[in-house]
């Protein structure tokens, strides 16, 4: 834990790589969000540094003479916490420890961490609990390896490597463990989406980076009490609520967790249970923070998360939140364009919050196709499936088969292409 009392915050210095072109955001931006994340943890930032380098060194991840340089100036200022902006390696973080005299953290530590202190929900928790024991697995050898040396090394490597095994084997236990737990939640979740497509009602998912404004949002919206404060991860587990557009169209409006640049591989495969809330969704709304003076680098992060969950291709709409704090209108016009639909509002003022219900009613609606449809009568299953997951305008029974005209979700017309008599 970052914080390690009620009134005590520990002194962290952070420490960034430029690799000359090689990072995907400027590094300046980078230590912006580091510094967010350690404030988040309850650290007290006291300074930053960054080098430039065309990679990292195996030894320090920074140069041999700037690690020197850095450990002097870190005990200088009473810095007990260096924090590094990307993952370092097991043999990285234990040279740097040894050097520094303080604990060492990488980004990814770093965030799991704060997750670790938000998870409220037993999912949460067990999705937390997993990536902490998958990160953790690899290191196990140089933690052991390392109490080895600093012992002699003869006279324990056969019970240090015993108790390494021993250590190793109860750790994968535990993630299989886990694994089977959340697996079992993955059940659930398909089972409650189940019940919740039995409604016949379309599901929007609030995606967005992390403090963009999406529980404040769905609270807005839907009248929901989710927890919503202005730092980042301030919710982690997803809340689904229903919002009437129409008198006769209703959505479920699913909030889900924030997304990060470098959003660690651990969390984005601990969290896949609840990221399917996602996939499932009939259109995606991505919640964008208009103040924020890295928006552009954050749509692109939101962006690449949602290609690599393979729903980049489905109906999307952006919402340009904060728009009350957006000194320069024009501002909203550059970011709306290029986007089929993006709608600037403000949850605080209410400024494009039902022009926002109208563009999702209009939205929503497109997700479905009308057709009519001809369904033989002894394919009665199917006839049931058509009746559970549509929109029935008009039906008759003629030689031998159910025919209708239909509304249904895009993601059911592959189990009814067969039957399509117009699209």
């Amino acid at each position: 834990m970052i914080l390690t009392h009620s009134d005590t915050r520990e002194r962290a210095l952070l420490v960034a790589l430029d690799q000359k072109g090689k990072n995907e955001t400027s590094v300046d931006e980078s230590l912006i969000e580091l510094k967010e994340l350690a404030e988040s943890a309850g650290a007290e930032v006291i300074g930053s540094a960054v080098q430039r380098l065309a990679a990292p060194t195996a030894q320090y991840f920074i140069g041999p003479g700037k690690a020197l340089e850095l450990a002097a100036e870190g005990k200088r200022q009473g810095a007990n916490l260096i924090i590094f902006d990307d993952e370092l390696s097991p043999a990285q973080s234990r040279n740097l420890e040894r050097l520094f005299g303080a604990k060492i953290v990488d980004r990814t530590e770093l965030i799991l961490d704060i997750f670790a202190q938000r998870a409220k929900s037993r999912e949460g928790k067990l999705q937390i609990e997993l990536a902490q024991l998958q990160y953790l697995l690899p290191r196990l050898t140089h933690m052991w390896t390392h109490l080895s040396r600093q012992k002699g090394g003869i006279g324990l490597r056969g019970p240090g490597e015993t108790q390494l095994e021993v250590d190793r084997r109860r750790v994968q236990e535990k993630i299989a463990k886990l694994q089977r737990e959340l697996e079992q939640v993955r059940r659930q979740r398909a089972t409650q989406r189940e019940g919740r497509r039995r409604f016949q009602w379309p599901i929007v998912a609030i995606v967005g980076y992390t403090n963009a404004g999406k529980s404040t949002l769905l609270n807005t919206l839907t009248g929901a009490n989710v927890e919503s404060r202005d730092m980042l991860f301030a919710t982690l587990d997803p809340t689904t609520r229903r919002l009437p557009l129409t008198p006769t169209l209703n959505v479920l409006m699913t909030d889900t967790v924030g997304f990060l640049r470098k959003l660690p591989i651990h969390l984005v495969d601990a969290f896949r249970a609840t990221l399917e809330e996602v996939q499932e969704a009939d259109l995606i709304l991505h919640v964008v923070d208009a103040s924020h003076p890295q928006v552009e680098s954050q749509i692109k992060a939101v962006e690449s998360i949602l290609a690599d969950l393979s729903v980049i291709h489905k109906p999307r709409m952006t919402v340009l939140n904060k728009s009350d704090l957006v000194v320069h209108p024009g501002h909203l016009e550059f970011l709306k364009h290029g986007q089929e639909y993006a709608i600037a509002v403000s949850c605080i003022t209410g400024q494009g919050i039902e022009e926002l219900k109208q563009a999702l009613a209009v939205k929503v609606w497109r997700t479905a196709v009308h057709f009519e449809i001809r369904v033989p009568n002894e394919h009665a299953r199917m006839i049931a499936r058509l009746h559970e997951v549509s929109d029935i305008f008009s039906r008759r029974y003629e030689e031998g088969s159910f025919v209708a005209e239909v509304r249904i979700p895009i993601r059911f017309l592959t189990e009814f292409e067969q039957y399509f008599l117009r699209k």
